[in-house]
């Protein structure tokens, strides 16, 4: 099976994304944030059921440094 092609290789992914949910900033805002939250919660998951020694001492971390 061939992977889907994009169309316009140069589409601004704010637009791709606002096109998604039909123009509605709300809705795509909503959306973004919930995505957000999960991938959040899968790195907490990450972080607890790793090791150090796995990582050799790096952690992951949720928030991004200054």
């Amino acid at each position: 099976m061939r992977p889907l092609e994009r169309k316009n290789k140069t589409a601004n992914p704010i637009d791709e994304v606002l096109a998604w949910h039909d123009g509605d900033a709300r809705a795509t805002i909503e959306t973004l944030l919930a995505d957000c939250g999960h991938l959040r919660q899968q790195v907490e998951l990450a972080d607890r059921a790793m090791s150090r020694g796995f990582t050799r001492g790096w952690r992951p971390q949720a928030d991004r440094d200054a």
